[in-house]
């Protein structure tokens, strides 16, 4: 009867929760990302870890001729090439033993490199940046937060003093939504892609 119990166990995750909350929808590059992960039991078992794993992954579309055999000609074919540009494991407890009814928040922080890139999605191309809380557990499958997309932009420009004649004029750039490049705060349309502001 335990030998069964036993194996159940090793095949069942616990019953408990592990929740994920960030300080913030955005962040910008060269920035500490903050949050907590809150973890619940409804029953009594050891953890090995708490910990948040944060990943950026870059998906762009490619192609390439493949011979058709059935047709007798090379055929273009799209497919997905993926690359993990960042990860990052932030250990935020150690182990520890749960017991019924428990329940506790576990803060943790993490920065993002200044010489990352910044979220980005096309039709062909994407750079997304995404967090997940994870409950391990020794000898059992590990307990996961719903994944959580976070928004890389840019840092916002400082404002920029451009002279005129014997007159100084503040111009504050602000980052295009679309493309990232440098804009004047009083544009309407992106110099470089055309995209409208948005407000």
């Amino acid at each position: 009867m335990g030998f069964f119990r036993k194996l159940k166990e090793r095949v069942t995750k616990p019953r408990a929760t592990v929740a994920l909350s960030l300080s913030k929808g955005a962040f910008a590059l060269g920035e500490d990302l903050k949050g907590t992960l809150i973890v619940a039991s409804e029953e009594e078992f050891d953890a090995t870890e708490v910990r948040a794993e944060f990943r950026c992954v870059e998906r762009r579309k490619k192609g390439r001729y493949e011979w058709n055999e059935q047709a007798k000609r090379n055929e273009w074919k799209e497919y997905w090439e993926t690359a993990t540009l960042h990860s990052a494991d932030m250990k935020a407890s150690g182990a520890f033993r749960l017991a019924l009814g428990y329940r506790r928040e576990f803060p943790f922080s993490t920065n993002i490199p200044a010489g990352g890139r910044e979220s980005y999605k096309s039709v062909d191309a994407s750079v997304t940046w995404s967090i997940k809380g994870v409950l391990a557990i020794k000898e059992r499958p590990d307990i996961t937060s719903e994944t959580v997309e976070v928004q890389v932009i840019k840092p916002s420009a400082a404002p920029t003093i451009v002279k005129e004649k014997e007159t100084v004029r503040e111009v504050v750039m602000i980052p295009c939504a679309y493309c990232g490049t440098l804009m004047p705060q009083t544009s309407i349309f992106c110099p470089n892609c055309g995209a409208r502001r948005k407000a």
